[in-house]
């Protein structure tokens, strides 16, 4: 599924970033709140492939 190596992509992206914004970075926490919403989206894709392949 292309969808869900995206997925574990966009997560593997934004690691970095999270560690950052633990630490108390401003600007890595407004990446981390956009690349949330990029991953809701593609894990909202991976569903949607999950429920065409069921069918």
């Amino acid at each position: 599924m292309d969808s869900y190596e995206r997925l574990k992509k966009l997560v593997e992206e934004v690691a970095d970033d999270v560690a950052k914004c633990a630490g108390g970075n401003k600007a890595a926490g407004t990446r981390v709140r956009k690349s949330m919403q990029d991953i809701k989206a593609a894990a909202q894709d991976v569903r949607k492939d999950v429920l065409e392949a069921r069918a």
